[in-house]
């Protein structure tokens, strides 16, 4: 028999053409075709923005509330397991315990400043030359104020370096301005709350 390779080549283009017929039953014997790799790629694509994007953000500022409220209830109650990161830090715990602990002439300046300048504007119509005597002790309390803040900052920050290192009273820990406005507060009225009802309870 002569070999032609016109005849090979017409036999090969025809089996090529014969569709390659599916299986009936894929890899696992569940009687379904086999799914295309485009078919398959197209499942498990997910959309990358939600649909409802209005709904997504009301889930997310709802939990954002919770949180807040949350850490707001945690602070009020000295619960300092669940209050924010920063009021978290060791160091600052040991600050608001220390403040806490003692009597501070700055939480009582507001109070004072405001009882000297209502009597000053009242002696004044009467006896006026009352009134520079008034404001002279308002600022004179002003000073003793800040002083004992100065000491008061200049104990705490050698007892923090002692027990936390340099990095609790660097100057990105902002630690001296957590100290003086909190003691600039009325204890009652600072947040988060005294962990003790009295003063006098020193932290270790």
């Amino acid at each position: 028999m002569t070999w032609n390779p016109l005849k090979r080549n017409a036999a090969e283009d025809a089996e090529a053409q014969i569709p390659i017929a599916e299986d009936d039953e894929d890899s696992t014997g569940k009687g379904r075709p086999t799914p295309k790799r485009r078919q398959v790629e197209a499942q498990n694509l997910r959309p990358i923005v939600p649909k409802d994007r209005k709904a997504s953000r009301k889930v997310e500022r709802n939990k954002l509330r919770e949180k807040q409220n949350e850490e707001y209830d945690a602070m009020r109650s000295g619960d300092v397991k669940h209050m924010p990161a920063a009021e978290k830090l060791p160091w600052r715990v040991y600050i608001r315990d220390y403040i806490d602990a003692r009597w501070n002439l700055a939480e009582f300046f507001i109070p004072v400043a405001f009882v000297i300048l209502l009597g000053s504007m009242a002696v004044t119509a009467f006896y006026p030359q009352l009134s520079m005597p008034l404001l002279i002790l308002m600022y004179a309390y002003l000073i003793a104020a800040v002083i004992d803040i100065a000491f008061m900052w200049r104990k705490l920050k050698v007892k923090l370096t002692e027990k936390y290192g340099e990095r609790a009273v660097a100057k990105g820990s902002r630690s001296a301005t957590y100290a003086w406005s909190r003691a600039l507060q009325l204890r009652r009225w600072r947040m988060p709350r005294p962990r003790t009802p009295k003063r006098g309870n020193w932290p270790k």
